[in-house]
């Protein structure tokens, strides 16, 4: 799920449509030889690239594009397939954020700075400045980011929510890299609004699990925003490769076990102090018998599917994936072109409503606390 959102992003800078998805919602994971998984795309999420992570957009080099301030970010899904769901024992809701395509560049951009979270009334919960830009920002002039990407998979989560109600439930959120961090700070989001809680009115009827998977991802907030998922519940798997630098930023701390408790005994706060969240499972690429010797240790588990890490004798060609002829087709007369795509997923309409509803209710639940 998380690198479906790779597969499937048009990063071409020579393409009108860069930025955007390469395929349209109702053939998304058919397209990426998905089809068989018994989910299905509800929505597309974008996010506005005025913020101060530049180099975690991509921008197209043609004159007239799709968008001069949005990039496509991820999706939600849900399982539609009852097998699956009978599988599961319940009916999963998946949001998947998109990573970077520019390595490690984004780092850089990073402010290393920790601001308020505001999702709730405890300002001592705090969160990186440019992960919570990218999370919260909007630009109304654009269609695509009128609603920041907060409002947007919030939104459509309770939509889904609204209409599954009676079922079993789960929330499984995903991303690598800086979509990593962007799936950590929604599921935060999402268990911090209520929106995971369904009750009657007066009681707790059903708590839906959030599970994030989380693949090199880095830290995101401060030790309160730690403590604050974990009383909410929100469970966590941090999957890293020990050389990959991306899961030791931002706010590298030399003992980070010492500092934190050190704040658990004397309860002093450390507001320049980073931690992760969740279980961490590290792995080794130096230790696979498959992979040759190579500095490059971006995400290994995609093996050659979209980098050069197999050894030769194993006859797998590098960056294998790839659209036929890269998109180009021929016209009738001979030549070759980058086809028009569908008009691009904005909003649905019911977007305001349902984000409305969302802070209605998370108001309702914490003036009854």
């Amino acid at each position: 799920m998380a690198q479906a959102c790779y597969d499937s992003f048009d990063f071409d800078p020579h393409s009108k449509y860069c930025g955007t998805c390469k395929y349209g919602g109702a053939h998304f994971f058919e397209r990426l030889g998905m089809a068989g998984r018994g989910y299905t795309l509800t929505r597309f999420l974008y996010a506005t690239s005025n913020i101060n992570l530049p180099n975690f957009f991509q921008k197209s080099n043609v004159g007239s594009i799709w968008s001069q301030h949005a990039n496509w970010m991820g999706y939600v899904a849900v399982a539609t397939d009852e097998a699956e769901v009978r599988r599961l024992g319940r009916r999963d809701i998946v949001i998947a954020w998109r990573g970077t395509v520019t390595y490690l560049e984004w780092i850089h951009d990073l402010k290393d700075i920790l601001q308020p979270a505001h999702f709730r009334d405890d300002p001592s919960i705090k969160i990186e400045s440019g992960f919570f830009e990218l999370y919260t920002s909007k630009e109304k002039s654009c269609k695509y980011c009128s609603f920041s990407a907060r409002e947007q998979v919030l939104a459509e989560l309770r939509r889904i929510i609204h209409r599954y109600r009676d079922e079993n439930l789960s929330i499984t959120i995903t991303g690598h890299s800086l979509g990593a961090a962007l799936a950590l700070l929604s599921a935060y989001d999402i268990a911090e609004m209520k929106l995971n809680i369904i009750d009657d009115g007066q009681e707790i009827i059903n708590k839906i699990p959030v599970t994030v998977f989380s693949f090199s991802g880095p830290r995101v907030g401060n030790l309160k925003f730690k403590e604050r998922c974990d009383e909410l519940g929100v469970k966590v798997l941090r999957v890293i490769n020990v050389h990959d630098k991306v899961p030791t930023v931002p706010g590298i701390i030399a003992n980070e076990k010492f500092q934190y408790q050190k704040y658990i005994e004397d309860k002093i706060s450390f507001p320049w102090s980073y931690a992760h969240v969740g279980v961490e499972l590290a792995l080794d690429h130096t230790h696979s018998p498959f992979l040759k010797n190579t500095g490059d240790i971006r995400d290994i588990a995609l093996v050659n599917k979209s980098c050069d890490f197999l050894k030769s004798e194993y006859g797998v060609p590098p960056y294998w994936w790839q659209d036929e002829h890269k998109g180009m087709v021929r016209t009738s007369d001979g030549r070759w072109v980058l086809p028009e795509r569908p008009r691009i997923e904005a909003h649905p309409p019911d977007t305001a409503h349902h984000f409305e509803q969302v802070i209605k209710y998370a108001r309702a639940k914490l003036e009854a606390f």
